[in-house]
């Protein structure tokens, strides 16, 4: 869970810093593909 609010933190991070550059800058799905630990391992296919 951590790595994903790392990963959103950094790319509005990056979007804060280049949106003074372009307004069409989108921002796209950040998701799981892959964990190990917790209850259970999770992988999702590409």
């Amino acid at each position: 869970m951590e790595a994903l609010t790392g990963a959103s933190v950094a790319a509005l991070t990056v979007y804060d810093m280049l949106k003074a550059m372009s307004h069409d800058i989108v921002i796209g799905e950040t998701r799981l593909m892959a964990k190990t630990g917790g209850k259970e391992d999770f992988r999702r296919d590409a």
